[in-house]
C-alpha cells in the first residue's frame, strides 16, 4: 500500500482524502497542519491515522510514501522542494507553481532525485475529457473553441467586506486565473496543443488580484476563447464548433453531459460515466507513477499550461 500524507486541511484536501479511500493500492497517511488541533479534527473526519506539525513534521515522521500538497499557491514550490529532497513523491495541487520557469526547476530537481512529481490537475485524468477526444473527429474541421470556468467563491464576500482571505491574496498567489482559469487552459492544451499566440485581460478586485478574465488563443484555422471567474456564476456551457457539428460541454473541469449537434441534424446527448469524486483519476495516476509509470508528458503539459498563464499574468489588471 502507498501511504499518502496530506498537507493542508481545506475542502479540496478533504475531497482528495475521500478519493484515496476509493482507490485500490493507496491509503491515507498523516495529515500535516501548523494548527495541530485543526489537523486532528480533519484527520478524524477523513479517517487519517495521525497528524504532523507541518510538512517538516510529516517528512520527519518517515511513514509517508507520497505526499499531497494543498497549501497556498505561493508556498507550493518551497514545499515541493522539501518533499523531493526527502525522496518523497509529490502530488501538488494546481497551479503546481507560480510560473512555468519555477515548475521546470522543480521537475529538473525531481528528475535528479528520481522522485515522482505530478500536478493535481483532475481535468487531465477525467473520463469526460477522453470522451471529448473520441468525439472530435465527428465535428469536422475545428473552427471555434469556447471554454469557461466561472464560479463565484463564497470567500469573495470576505473581500467585499474588506476582510483578508488566502485565495484572493496576491501575496499568497491568489488569483482567479491561477485557481480556475488553469482548468480551461489545461484542457485547451491537452486537446489542441499550444496556440500560436494568446492575448487576454483580467479584471482586478479590491484585494489586488484578478477576479475574472478572458483570453483569445490563436491556432491554425481556428480561435479559442477562454473565460474564468471567481466573482460571478454562469449558466453557459463550454463548446467546440466544427464545420460538420458542434459539441456542447456542461463543465470543462469534469465533463458529464455532452451534446453533439450535427449540421442540419438532431442533437445527440452523450452521458459520461464517471466516479462521483473527480479527484479519483489523479490519485490513480499518482499511484501508477509511484509504481513506475512515466509522467514526463504530464509534467510537460503543466509547463505548457503555465506558459499561457504567465503570458496572461504579464498584462496589467484592468
Amino acid at each position: 500500500m502507498i501511504r499518502i500524507g496530506i498537507v493542508g486541511t481545506s475542502s479540496i484536501s478533504e475531497q482528495l482524502a475521500r478519493a484515496v479511500h476509493a482507490v485500490d493500492g493507496v491509503e491515507l497517511g498523516r495529515v500535516a497542519s501548523r494548527d495541530l488541533a485543526r489537523g486532528r479534527d480533519f484527520a478524524e473526519r477523513v479517517g487519517a491515522p495521525g497528524v504532523a506539525d507541518g510538512l517538516a513534521g510529516l517528512l520527519d515522521a518517515g511513514d509517508s510514501d507520497a505526499v499531497y500538497i494543498a497549501s497556498p499557491n505561493a508556498v507550493h514550490a518551497e514545499q515541493v522542494r522539501a518533499a523531493v529532497d526527502a525522496g518523497i513523491p509529490v502530488l501538488v495541487e494546481k497551479p503546481a507553481a507560480l510560473t512555468a520557469e519555477e515548475w521546470e526547476e522543480l521537475v529538473e530537481l525531481a528528475r535528479e532525485r528520481a522522485v515522482v512529481l505530478l500536478e493535481a490537475m483532475r481535468t487531465a485524468y477525467d473520463p469526460g475529457i477522453r470522451t471529448i477526444q473520441e468525439l472530435l473527429p465527428r465535428l469536422g474541421r475545428i473552427r471555434r473553441v469556447s471554454f469557461r470556468y466561472e464560479k463565484r467563491s463564497a470567500r469573495y464576500d470576505h473581500v467585499l467586506a474588506g476582510e483578508p482571505t488566502n485565495i484572493f491574496d496576491p501575496a499568497l498567489g491568489g488569483s482567479a486565473l491561477r485557481d480556475l482559469g488553469v482548468y480551461p487552459l489545461h484542457a485547451l492544451v491537452l486537446l489542441f496543443g499550444d496556440p500560436r499566440d494568446i492575448v487576454g485581460a483580467r479584471v482586478g478586485i479590491a484585494s489586488g488580484t484578478d477576479g475574472l478574465g478572458s483570453a483569445i488563443a490563436e491556432y491554425d484555422g481556428f480561435l479559442a476563447d477562454v473565460a474564468w471567474s471567481k466573482i460571478t456564476d454562469t449558466s453557459l456551457p463550454s463548446e467546440i464548433q466544427g464545420e460538420e457539428a458542434s459539441l456542447s460541454i456542461d463543465a470543462i473541469d469534469a465533463p458529464r453531459r455532452l451534446v453533439l449537434t450535427p449540421r442540419g441534424g438532431e442533437p445527440e446527448t452523450v452521458e459520461v460515466a464517471a466516479p462521483g469524486n473527480p479527484m479519483i483519476g489523479e490519485v490513480e495516476r499518482l499511484r501508477d507513477a509511484v509504481r513506475g509509470a512515466d509522467v514526463s508528458i504530464d509534467q510537460d503539459r503543466t509547463t505548457r499550461t503555465l506558459c499561457l498563464v504567465d503570458a496572461l499574468l504579464a498584462r496589467p489588471l484592468r
